[in-house]
């Protein structure tokens, strides 16, 4: 075994400064300071570095992420999604490559054009799975990002192509389109020396077809909620609500609980204003927003045996009796007889869920729950909006109606309860209440 231990950057020089930057969490932003020390076996970082020998600015970053979320080992593991919002604050997207919407290679064009970050992974159903490579090479259960699209003229058609990167920097992929395939013998001589680099730097392209059969899940972080199948960018309007789940009290579990569900926190959104028309192609008028639903702390909260939740939301419309008024929240009888208007895609132990929407105005209810009751966690709501919309938590009022306090000279209080208080409360207090 080597020797484990921390070391600066360089130990010729003295010490450097704190190293200070920011990481975004949970609807802020957080100042984050760490030293030069870094993590070391036989004298070479332990976990993320460079290739370059003197190139240090991804283990600092790794150490102030790890000091965000409690300690290194709270890092293990996770989506590309919870890394992609924490170091920019935008909102991610998902999409299930089983079930690809419509238009998906043009949706992944723009995301690459407006600066989004695009992450995808091969889905594994077991632990035995976890990094397991398949026949083409891919890894299952690891985190690819998509560097580029190209749509690219072969044998008289015009082929979809996606450039994908494996963060190990080696193992490609290996079928059609790869470093060596003969794929790239057809096209276009000046057309294939841009686009080919043949070597193992753990890039490589696929046809998109190819990519939609192997890859499960594409995540697409965007520093706007933009509609990606949009063309032009609009002026988004943010909120951010927080909230918990307890045991008993707000920990009502999804609607396959009807007894409980109603008992979920509950807030209100006024949609006001129908969207402008920009040609999205669905023909539908409505108000579009975004619901993104993401549980707090849960990495930090590793070290006492927590994980990741399973969460999801539904939104129901809110009924024309309650229309306009506050502080209400809905009871059982509610639930029971109404249908949601739409909900999370599905409820999932992943940090974050998110879903986008378009209603007619009015006024809904967004009931964010976990998947079983008596369920506790932390989470806060963003609700993107493009028009002007309003948000507020629905809760009964609390109140109570107290008596006035009347004040009593010492001469007026019960002789039986001077006793009382002298054997409980020791000499000390007795002179202090009583001098």
């Amino acid at each position: 075994m080597g020797r484990h231990g921390c070391h600066p950057i360089s130990p010729h020089v003295p010490p450097f400064p704190p190293f200070w930057g920011q990481i975004w969490q949970f609807g802020e932003w957080l100042d984050v300071v760490v030293d030069d020390l870094l993590p070391t076996r036989d004298g070479r970082l332990l976990f993320v570095h460079s290739a370059e020998g003197s190139e240090f600015w991804s283990a600092l970053l790794e150490k102030a992420y790890a000091k965000v979320n409690g300690c290194y080992e709270a890092l293990a593991g996770g989506s590309t999604a919870e890394g992609f919002e924490d170091f920019t604050g935008g909102v991610t997207e998902s999409f299930d490559l089983r079930r690809p919407p419509r238009g998906l290679f043009g949706i992944v064009l723009e995301a690459l054009e407006r600066g989004s970050l695009l992450g995808c992974s091969i889905d594994i159903t077991s632990a035995r799975d976890m990094e397991a490579v398949t026949f083409r090479q891919l890894v299952k259960g690891h985190a690819y990002s998509v560097t580029g699209a190209r749509q690219v003229p072969f044998r008289g058609q015009t082929l979809p192509l996606v450039r994908v990167r494996n963060p190990w920097g080696e193992v490609e992929w290996t079928g059609p389109w790869s470093d060596s395939s003969a794929e790239w013998a057809a096209v276009e001589p000046a057309l294939r020396q841009q686009l080919l680099v043949k070597m193992e730097d753990g890039e490589f392209w696929m046809a998109f077809p190819d990519f939609l059969r192997e890859f499960t899940r594409l995540e697409i972080c965007n520093l706007t909620p933009d509609a990606l199948q949009s063309r032009r960018f609009r002026a988004w309007n943010t909120q951010l609500l927080e909230g918990s789940w307890r045991r008993g009290s707000t920990a009502g579990g999804c609607r396959n609980f009807p007894a409980t569900f109603w008992i979920n926190p509950q807030f209100k959104i006024r949609l006001e204003e129908v969207d402008d028309g920009d040609g999205d192609g669905d023909g539908e008028r409505g108000c579009s927003f975004l619901l993104a639903l993401m549980q707090k702390h849960r990495r930090r909260e590793r070290r006492y045996g927590k994980d990741m939740e399973t969460i999801g939301f539904a939104v129901y419309e809110v009924p024309p009796e309650l229309v306009g008024q506050s502080g209400l929240h809905l009871k059982r009888e509610f639930f029971l007889a109404n249908a949601s208007r739409a909900r999370s895609e599905q409820f999932i132990n992943l940090r974050e869920v998110s879903a986008r929407l378009r209603l007619p105005p009015g006024e809904y209810l967004v009931v964010p729950s976990t998947f079983e009751p008596d369920r506790e966690a932390d989470f806060v709501l963003r609700v993107f909006s493009e028009k002007r919309a309003g948000t507020e938590e629905m809760d009964d009022g609390i109140q109570a109606t107290l008596p006035d306090e009347k004040v009593l000279s010492e001469g007026e209080i019960d002789e039986n309860f001077k006793q009382l208080f002298k054997q409980l409360a020791g000499p000390w207090l007795q002179f202090t209440m009583f001098a």
